[in-house]
C-alpha cells in the first residue's frame, strides 16, 4: 500500500470485535495457573525497556537504574535475567552507557535513548532530525522518536512520511522505534494510519505512547497496531516489533499485554527483537510478585 491508496482508505474498526478481544485475553490471563504465570512473569523481565525520563533524573538516579537492570532478581540468584534496555534522557545517556559497561561487559542489554522532540514532537525538524543524530554518536543502540501528531489530526501522512525518513536516515543502522502517542490521535483509524506510515518510513517498532500523555498504552490501540503490523508484514514480508509504554505497571498488566502478542501477532513475536514493554515501575512490582510465590 502507497501512501496516496492509504490516505484514501477507510478503515473501521468495530468496537464490539475489539472488546471481545479484550475479553479473550483477560480471560486466558486469569485462567493462567500460578506457576504459568511466574514462569510469564520471568519471561517478561527480558521484554523490559527499563526507564527513567525524569526531569530531576541524575546520575546517581540513572546508576541506580542500571544495576536493577543487570540484575533484578539478585536475592533469588537468577543472574541469567536481565532488561532488554535501559532508556534514559540524552543529557544522561553517557552515565547509562558508563555504567552499563561496567556491569554488563557483554553488551546484553540496549543503551538506549529518545529523540525527535521527545514528548511532544512540536520542534523544528531540523533540531528533531539532529536531536536524533547526536544520539547516535553518543553510541545509543535504539532510540525513540515521537511523532508530530497534527500531522495526523490534519491526515497529512505524506508529510509524517516525509518527517520519519529524515528520522530513518538521521537514526543509521540503529533500531528505530516510533513513538504514535495514540492517546492523542483521536480515532483508531488514525492509529491504524500512522501505524503503517511509521513502518513504510522504515520504524524498526512502532510504540504507543510517551508516557506523557493523559491517556497512554491501551488494549484497543494495541489490537490495532498489531492489525496494522500483521497487514504490512502480508504486504513486505518485514517483520516490525511493537512496544506498549506509559502506565503499565502491575504483572497483570504486563500478562494481558504478553497474551494480547501472543493472540494477534503469534509466538513468532514472542522475542525481545519484536516486542517490548516500556517501564519504570513495572520491574519492581513483577520481582515483588516473584518472589512472593
Amino acid at each position: 500500500m502507497d501512501i496516496q491508496k492509504l490516505a484514501n482508505a477507510t478503515m473501521n474498526f468495530d468496537q464490539s470485535v475489539v472488546n471481545g478481544k479484550i475479553n479473550s485475553i483477560r480471560s486466558r490471563v486469569n485462567e493462567l495457573e500460578k506457576h504459568v504465570k511466574i514462569d510469564l512473569l520471568k519471561k517478561a523481565i527480558g521484554f523490559i525497556d527499563l526507564t527513567t525520563l525524569g526531569a530531576d533524573d541524575t546520575s546517581a538516579t540513572v546508576e541506580a537504574l542500571c544495576a536493577k537492570a543487570v540484575n533484578p532478581l539478585k536475592s533469588l540468584n537468577n543472574s541469567g535475567l536481565h532488561t532488554a534496555s535501559v532508556y534514559v534522557y540524552p543529557m544522561r545517556f553517557l552515565d547509562a552507557k558508563s555504567a552499563l559497561d561496567k556491569l554488563d561487559k557483554e553488551h546484553k542489554i540496549s543503551r538506549a535513548t529518545v529523540g525527535g522532540g521527545f514528548p511532544s514532537g512540536q520542534f523544528m525538524l531540523e533540531t528533531r532530525v539532529r536531536e536524533v543524530e547526536i544520539d547516535v554518536e553518543l553510541g545509543a543502540d535504539e532510540i525513540d522518536i515521537v511523532i508530530n501528531r497534527p500531522l495526523v489530526l490534519m491526515h497529512q501522512w505524506k508529510e509524517l512520511y516525509e518527517e520519519l525518513k529524515a528520522f530513518r536516515t538521521a537514526c543509521s543502522n540503529k533500531c528505530l522505534k516510533v513513538i504514535l502517542a495514540t492517546g492523542e490521535l483521536k480515532t483508531l483509524e488514525n492509529v491504524y494510519k500512522a501505524a503503517m506510515v511509521a513502518m513504510m518510513a522504515g520504524a524498526d517498532f512502532i510504540k504507543t505512547s510517551t508516557g506523557k500523555e493523559p491517556t497512554n498504552a491501551t488494549l484497543p490501540v494495541g489490537i490495532v497496531m498489531c492489525h496494522a503490523i500483521k497487514d504490512y508484514y502480508k504486504s513486505t514480508q518485514r517483520k516490525v516489533g511493537l512496544k506498549p509504554a506509559g502506565g503499565i505497571r502491575t504483572p497483570e498488566e504486563a500478562l494481558e499485554w504478553m497474551m494480547l502478542v501472543q493472540m494477534e501477532l503469534g509466538q513468532e513475536w514472542f522475542t525481545k527483537d519484536l516486542f517490548r514493554i516500556g517501564a519504570s515501575n513495572l520491574l519492581d512490582n513483577i520481582v515483588e510478585t516473584i518472589q512472593s510465590n
